[in-house]
């Protein structure tokens, strides 16, 4: 089976560009939610180049930021800033970590590539009671964006499909909240935040890239003949360049009764 890493691999600088980050309001509301502090130490688990940690990092004591590809780590590591320590690991790995007492956890995108009732009870051991999961993505209804009916036709040529991220999340078909109610974190409170967004025909087709579906590694060299596609399929679609999608995340907290 295909790591994480190795799909992603070549992905991390579209990933840090072209991915929507979760703004200011939505960093808010997680920070005081949880009722951050300098005093704070937070686990970032599948980080990525930072998305979540980089914007937290002002909010706590400390960000362990934490992901399995070295190649994403180092994008994030290279904005500097503080308060964040990099470490390579995964769900599976954390009691091999040094990660010392952690207060919470937040994941971004990143809960489906866990074996998530595993994690959750993992978690209940490192958390204390006080501690919080923290998921931030999309819905449990999210909307397609209106670009892509003309990018899964190309996907579709170049046999891209999208497939589930884990095995047990493809087996299971388990929504993450009923997973979540019925671990030791089953008090949940949500809320969805919308913005809308402006994109290029550029951004959209480095948003791809970001993807692990269709990122680089799984290009290859198909890779140029890809974007070219994917940005035709584009301007043939939409002659003024503009797209604009409502972006609709979910914050899912996730504490003990």
């Amino acid at each position: 089976m295909i790591s994480r890493s190795e799909l992603f691999a070549g992905a991390a600088t579209y990933y840090a560009r072209y991915r929507h980050g979760y703004g200011t309001e939505i960093i808010d509301y997680i920070a005081d939610t949880l009722g951050l502090d300098d005093r704070t130490r937070v686990l970032d688990l599948g980080c990525g180049p930072g998305t979540l940690a980089i914007p937290l990092a002002g909010r706590a004591g400390e960000i362990l930021a934490v992901d399995p590809s070295e190649e994403m780590l180092a994008e994030g590591a290279r904005w500097g800033t503080p308060g964040i320590r990099w470490l390579r690991g995964d769900s599976s790995t954390l009691g091999e970590l040094p990660l010392g007492p952690v207060d919470h956890v937040v994941m971004g995108r990143s809960f489906h590539w866990t074996e998530r009732e595993r994690l959750l009870r993992h978690l209940d051991e490192l958390l204390p009671a006080h501690g919080a999961v923290v998921l931030a993505g999309p819905t449990t209804d999210p909307a397609d964006p209106p670009w892509e009916p003309q990018v899964q036709a190309v996907r579709r040529t170049f046999g891209l499909e999208w497939r589930a991220n884990s095995e047990e999340y493809a087996q299971s078909g388990r929504h993450h909240d009923e997973i979540l109610r019925g671990s030791a974190f089953n008090r949940l409170e949500s809320r969805r935040f919308t913005r809308t967004v402006r994109q290029s025909a550029d951004d959209i087709v480095g948003l791809q890239l970001s993807f692990s579906y269709s990122s680089p590694a799984r290009l290859g060299e198909r890779m140029p003949a890809f974007t070219k596609a994917v940005h035709e399929a584009l301007d043939a679609a939409n002659p003024s360049g503009e797209w604009r999608e409502e972006v609709v995340t979910e914050i899912v907290v996730a504490r003990r009764p």
